[in-house]
This record gives C-alpha cells, sequence and structure tokens, in this order.
C-alpha cells in the first residue's frame, strides 16, 4: 500500500459518519465501509509504523547532506541553463560525477568556466 492509500483511509476513518453509534441510521453500506477501513488501517499500521521509524533514521543524514551539498548544488543550478541539454549524470570509477553535453558546444562558442566549488583554484580535466 502507499502512503496515499493510508491517508485516504485515515481521513475516511476521522469522517464524521465514523464517531455515529453503529446503527444509528447508517446502512449495511456504510458500516461494511467502515468495518473494511478500520481492519485496512490495523493492517496498515504495523508499516506506517517502520515508515516512521525509518524517516526519524534516515532525517539526520538528510539534513546534513542539505547543509553541506546545498551551496554546491545552488551553484550548479545556477549554472546550468538548460538540463534537457544533458545527459543523467555518471560516477566515475573513481568516483567522481560527471555530466556530459548531449552536443557537443559549437566550435566557434567561448569555453564554458570550469566550476570551482568554494573558489578553490582552477582544476585541470
Amino acid at each position: 500500500m502507499t502512503l496515499r492509500t493510508a491517508t485516504l483511509c485515515l481521513a475516511l476513518a476521522a469522517s464524521p459518519a465514523a464517531a455515529q453509534a453503529p446503527d444509528e441510521g447508517r446502512s449495511l453500506m456504510e458500516q461494511g465501509a467502515e468495518m473494511f477501513f478500520r481492519g485496512l488501517m490495523s493492517e496498515m499500521e504495523p508499516a506506517l509504523r517502520e515508515l516512521r521509524e525509518f524517516a526519524d533514521g534516515v532525517e539526520p543524514a538528510l539534513r546534513d547532506f542539505v547543509v553541506e551539498m546545498g551551496p554546491a548544488l545552488r551553484e550548479l543550478l545556477e549554472e546550468v541553463e538548460d538540463w534537457s541539454a544533458y545527459h543523467p549524470p555518471e560516477r566515475l570509477p573513481n568516483g567522481d560525477i560527471i555530466l556530459r553535453r548531449r552536443e557537443p558546444l559549437p566550435e566557434d562558442a567561448p569555453e564554458p568556466d570550469a566550476f570551482v566549488p568554494d573558489g578553490e583554484g582552477e582544476i585541470d580535466l
């Protein structure tokens, strides 16, 4: 089940119809739907609990990633005008990640400046 399905189930279970007493003016369809969603929620509870535990464990790592890589990614996003002009990123055997253009620059085009993080010296490629 997806998170969207679980959210729908929680929303339906919290509806005013669920707050009524079991047989007060509700049809058998409404009672059956309520029983179905209660059963579905009880089945989803362990998965939702595991998802929450996973999210709690991953949150610090994601926060550190954003703090460390956020400025460099922001600079990269400002440099690249059209992402469709590039192939998906490739990881080289030495761990470097590169972006290759789909079509090379015209020969008369000026050579673009190399990306230099945090003002470090020039990089020879």
